[in-house]
């Protein structure tokens, strides 16, 4: 039996679930923006709060660990390294582009299992972060940024079905020429679609250092001060 906290704050939404043998036992979740900062350790703490009522306590924290948010995944990442080191118990890291492919996986169950899903982030004008995972979570394509153009994934549409699926998914759909294809949309990645990945992890002893672990970018982060400000301080 494995009690695992998940926490997913690798978008604009920020989310925490208790999961027990794979099944969800509480789940709270905040969409309305970068409230990370404030929301996560309350989300936490009831969590902690449930557990202790029922006279349990976790035996892993899973936590997304990129791409995304810059500052959602440090947020995420810092907190739970503090709560499994301070309970002592391991610490699950997971890819924000295999949380997506895994929801996709059970968002229509008539699926023949040979598909290719192709989950994106978007990372603003026509750049994605992205991969392609075959349904054994095969890394067809490693993770990395993408700028996308009419080229782009241009050997996967003569092969087997490509399912898009992220909020970076939409913006590549007119320029995708191939015609066996599903979109899902505007999909993000929540703590609830941790569940399977994190079960699969802390079986497996799949554990990242409590200490030394940071945040999967993908790229570099860049800071840009505005013309405003540059003019200002020059004066």
């Amino acid at each position: 039996m494995a009690i695992i906290i998940n926490i997913e704050t690798s978008s604009d939404v920020c989310s925490v679930a208790v999961s027990k043998d794979g099944v969800i036992e509480f789940q709270m979740e905040d969409s309305e923006g970068m409230n990370h900062a404030t929301k996560l350790a309350p989300f936490v703490e009831k969590c902690m709060s449930e557990l202790k009522r029922k006279g349990e306590s976790p035996d892993a924290v899973a936590v997304s660990i990129g791409p995304g948010s810059y500052t959602g995944l440090r947020i995420g990442l810092s907190l739970a390294k503090g709560l499994a080191f301070s309970l002592g118990i391991p610490l699950i890291g997971l890819s924000t582009l295999q949380i997506l492919t895994v929801k996709a996986m059970f968002r229509n169950m008539t699926w023949e299992g040979d598909e290719i899903i192709v989950p994106m982030i978007d990372a603003r004008r026509m750049e994605v972060y992205t991969a392609v995972y075959d349904f054994a979570l095969t890394p067809l394509m490693p993770e990395n940024p993408l700028i996308l153009d009419d080229k782009s994934f241009s050997d996967l549409h003569e092969k087997r079905k490509v399912i898009f699926i992220g909020s970076g998914s939409e913006k590549f759909k007119n320029l995708y020429k191939g015609e066996n294809a599903e979109w899902l949309g505007n999909i993000q990645a929540k703590a609830s679609d941790m569940i399977a990945l994190a079960e699969k992890y802390f079986y497996s002893g799949n554990f990242i250092d409590i200490a030394y672990s940071t945040p999967n970018y993908l790229k570099d982060y860049k800071t840009t001060v505005s013309k405003n400000k540059i003019l200002s301080s020059s004066k």
